[in-house]
């Protein structure tokens, strides 16, 4: 069984669409694969409850069937830091609560996935953070980096905390979120990450307008 915990440099880059495409790789090779969002903010209220649009396409990716308030247990309606979020709602994000709902699910299914919130610094509490959760779970992390202007500052200040952590780096993976741009010096700028961060580099995502036609394993060396 492989596991692995997705983070970012920053909000808004990708992960979810990183992940639902690996769940989706994983189910097509034949595996049971899972994924949770066990945080999240920006959520709407639904005739079924809070709903996180995140959180439902790895829902829908998985192919192992689990109820919404497993995969994503803490839920909220603003779109701001979950810490403030479940503070406002009056609720404490238990980090036991969420490694043993994750962790029962290991032994049953050949790849597991979990996503984080935000970057690797993001409260979830007043003394944890998506650094806690993802250092109790123990997977291996892959580290999503959002190439925009500061991003070889924000790669490697992030991969810095997450060796700190004592958590491994599976690798690290490039993505372009600028519609029909590329960043100037692109290929400069990875190549300046690649040789700093002590990881591989897995692969580099161009900006995805029609993700029908998209096939992650095109881009990323899945081994």
């Amino acid at each position: 069984m492989k596991a692995y915990f997705i983070t970012a440099t920053d909000t808004d880059a990708g992960k979810t669409f990183i992940s639902t495409q690996l769940l989706s790789y994983w189910h097509a090779q034949g595996y049971k694969a899972l994924g949770f969002k066990p945080v999240a903010s920006g959520c709407q209220q639904t005739e079924q409850g809070l709903r996180n649009d995140d959180a439902v396409q790895i829902q829908a990716a998985s192919n192992v069937s689990l109820a919404y308030e497993t995969i994503n247990p803490y839920a909220f309606v603003p779109a701001i830091a979950p810490h403030i979020a479940a503070e406002q709602a009056g609720v404490h994000i238990n980090l036991t609560r969420i490694t043993q709902t994750i962790l029962a699910y290991q032994s049953q299914v050949d790849r597991l996935l979990v996503e984080g919130v935000g970057g690797w610094a993001v409260p979830l509490n007043q003394t944890e953070s998506v650094a806690e959760l993802a250092k109790a779970l123990g997977f291996p992390v892959i580290l999503l980096v959002k190439l925009q202007l500061g991003c070889i500052n924000q790669a490697l200040l992030s991969a810095q905390a997450i060796l700190h952590s004592g958590v491994k780096i599976a690798g690290w993976i490039a993505n372009n979120c600028h519609k029909n741009t590329v960043m100037q010096s692109q290929d400069e700028t990875i190549l300046a990450i690649q040789q700093r961060l002590e990881a591989p580099l897995l692969g580099v995502i161009p900006y995805v307008s029609e993700q029908d036609n998209f096939l992650i394993s095109d881009y990323i060396d899945l081994e």
